[in-house]
């Protein structure tokens, strides 16, 4: 099968050879694997993928994933973060998304928001997010809102200060986190400074910010 994947203005086939045309548990879980699942519909996942696949990622692979979506947001001109919501006993991918402040003129639509938008009414006791950076206050308490088993955050370097609460509110924290993340967020940080602040704290705080400087 010939899997046609798109990211901004960037295209990229990826071949994937199976009879039934789905990875399983013999198929090698590659950068390509990885990047066709963040980018296929999350509705569409089983055509790709079967469960014996899903139970093959581990929590790198998952976290991968999340920053490969928040790599399709910054090719998109939006911030650079992403998400990914799994059910912790099949480990299949019932939710993700990334940041689309930009992209959709949404002032909260971030990637938690977005995974959970995705994965819509379901249990989300019984899943694990993980999302490529530390939650913002808003993802933060719709976290706990949603009753959320377990997080992981996968910077904590550009960013954090919620895992604290998120801990004492009875979610499991981990924190796993990835170089080529942390590399993605901190350029577009130094890039994007008011679109970053505008992501955090709306665009009161960036005209204030315009203000000083006047």
């Amino acid at each position: 099968m010939i899997l046609w994947i798109s990211s901004g203005q960037c295209h990229q086939r990826i071949r994937i050879r199976r009879t039934s045309m789905l990875l399983n548990a013999n198929s090698t879980v590659t950068e390509a694997a990885l990047r066709a699942v963040a980018h296929m519909p999350t509705r569409s996942l089983p055509v790709l993928l079967d469960n014996s696949f899903s139970q093959k990622l581990t929590d790198a692979d998952l976290m991968r994933i999340a920053v490969l979506l928040a790599q399709k947001s910054a090719d998109e001109g939006g911030c650079p973060i992403g998400a990914v919501i799994v059910d912790n006993e099949t480990r299949q991918i019932v939710g993700k998304g990334h940041n689309t402040l930009v992209q959709e003129n949404h002032p909260y639509n971030h990637g938690e928001t977005a995974a959970i938008r995705d994965a819509g009414r379901i249990d989300f006791s019984q899943t694990t997010l993980f999302t490529s950076l530390s939650p913002c206050d808003v993802c933060a308490a719709l976290i706990t809102m949603r009753g959320f088993s377990r997080v992981v955050v996968g910077d904590v370097t550009s960013a954090s200060g919620n895992e604290t609460m998120l801990q004492a509110k009875g979610v499991t924290v981990d924190v796993l986190e990835d170089p080529q993340g942390i590399a993605l967020y901190q350029q577009f940080r130094s890039e994007h400074p008011e679109q970053e602040l505008e992501d955090w704290q709306g665009v009161s705080a960036v005209k204030a910010r315009l203000a000083k400087r006047e």
